[in-house]
């Protein structure tokens, strides 16, 4: 067994959504146009990552990253990621449908196979000026801006992070990162050695792939931004505070900006005496809000922006966007430990005495994934596997940071900027109210006009109001 294969021993849901056979029927398609029609049309397998999995012992003492990889129908047994020579080998495709191209750097990095890109993204997101459709097969304009600093904090050190994070730029257009824009710091005075489950699982199987998805979001919505990729010595709660504290230091040396904490784990009872580690002038923090029902820590904080997952619906004919909905599986509901904050006095009525969470969403379905580059640890038999899909809350966080990073505001804290989401939540030319579809245990929580336990306010609308 290989040790891609361990994936799918902690794989979790099914295949859906294939052709009609009716549809079929009208024109025979070859194999290749068939697996490339069910890639197309969404059809595949969800992954949680070895990273990803919570165990009873590690509530309150380590936590855990929060995305997930969507697994395409038809890709060989055993292989998540996608190999170097399917980039641009493959002959076009003309009928189905399928927007394919035999340029050396097509808009989809892998031929045939969809997901979300920096354009895509800036276009659905409102940070570039709006195409119809916001298709990610054709789209090739990227956001523009940013300025001073957003700092990533995860685990261990991710030893190709800047030639990795220039792969991803290159692909899509984005600004190549250099010295003076992306930094690696440490938690310590030394690096912290690579997360173990790398070498034993593979480099999409541990926090290296986190690291990866993090700078890459943040660096699409704001790739004028100074990254610093803040990397704690391993994923103890210890550990990871005390580079959140690093973290805090960078930015506010840079006059401001963002931290962004893609990890997290189940509520604990002592988790409020750690709030005040999100705390620091000039600084706001984002937080995931978990891949899975329920609330985690620190997204609860109420120092820290929780941040959840939508799902993007598109046309599966045309690629063309539809709506924003919920994703059941984002974290969502309301806080067994942590009091309302005063932000939230608006929405008593619905939160109670309890801190709800999240505040905001974005993409996070894997299903409706982004792309991400990653090449640490991830070859097997000559091959490098560098390109996947990847999904959950850890999209959404990162993103989010750039996003307000793009806004130019920088407020004076995170309950300044909560303040301002707040007030400008309902404001419709700012947020993407998210309406339709559930989440939460049995599906509970429903989507609702203004604040909902599944995706807050919603999704942002330009830099607006944040």
């Amino acid at each position: 067994m290989t040790r891609f294969t361990s994936h799918f021993l902690m794989a979790f849901g099914l295949a859906f959504l294939l052709s009609s056979t009716a549809a079929l029927a009208q024109l025979p398609l070859s194999d290749e146009e068939l697996s490339q029609q069910a890639a197309r049309m969404g059809s595949g397998q969800v992954v949680i990552p070895h990273s990803g999995i919570q165990r009873p012992d590690d509530v309150g003492i380590r936590a855990r990253t929060l995305y997930k990889i969507f697994v395409p129908a038809g890709r060989p047994p055993g292989i998540v990621g996608f190999g170097e020579d399917e980039e641009t080998t493959r002959l076009p495709i003309s009928r189905g449908g399928v927007f394919r191209q035999t340029v050396s750097k097509p808009v989809q990095p892998i031929a045939g196979y969809y997901a979300e890109t920096p354009a895509s993204l800036a276009c659905l997101y409102q940070l570039v000026a709006v195409s119809t459709g916001c298709n990610p097969g054709t789209l090739t304009t990227v956001a523009t801006g940013g300025s001073k600093a957003i700092a990533i904090v995860d685990a261990y050190d991710y030893p190709t992070a800047l030639a990795d994070l220039t792969a991803y730029s290159s692909q899509f257009g984005l600004p190549a990162p250099t010295s003076s824009a992306f930094t690696v710091a440490y938690e310590g005075t030394s690096k912290p050695s690579p997360d173990p489950d790398c070498a034993n699982y593979g480099g999409w199987d541990c926090w290296a792939s986190e690291s990866a998805l993090d700078i890459e979001m943040a660096h699409t919505a704001a790739p004028s931004a100074h990254i610093y990729l803040v990397e704690a010595n391993s994923s103890d709660y210890n550990d990871l505070f005390a580079a959140v504290t690093k973290a805090v230091s960078l930015v506010k040396a840079a006059g401001g900006g963002e931290v962004s904490m893609s990890w997290g784990g189940g509520e604990y009872s002592s988790e409020a005496l750690s709030d005040s580690i999100f705390t620091g002038a000039n600084v706001v923090f984002f937080a995931s809000s978990g891949d899975s029902e329920g609330t985690i820590y620190p997204s609860v904080s109420p120092n820290v922006i929780a941040v959840g997952g939508t799902t993007i619906a598109r046309n599966p004919s045309t690629m063309a966007f539809e709506s924003e909905v919920t994703w059941e599986d984002t974290g969502g509901g309301y806080s067994v430990y942590e009091s309302r904050p005063s932000f939230q006095s608006s929405i008593s009525a619905t939160v109670g005495t309890h801190r709800g969470v999240p505040d905001v969403a974005a993409v996070g379905n894997p299903r409706t994934g982004v792309w991400v580059y990653n090449s640490y640890e991830n070859t097997m038999s000559g091959t490098l596997y560098a390109w996947n899909i990847i999904g959950g809350t850890s999209v959404a966080a990162p993103l989010w940071a750039g996003i307000a990073n793009h806004a130019g505001h920088f407020s004076a804290s995170t309950s300044a900027e909560e303040t301002l989401i707040y007030a400008n939540g309902k404001a419709t030319a700012d947020f993407r109210d998210v309406t339709v579809g559930t989440c939460g245990y049995y599906e509970g929580y429903l989507a609702a006009n203004g604040w909902d336990p599944c995706s807050g306010f919603g999704a942002p609308l330009g830099p607006a109001g944040k």
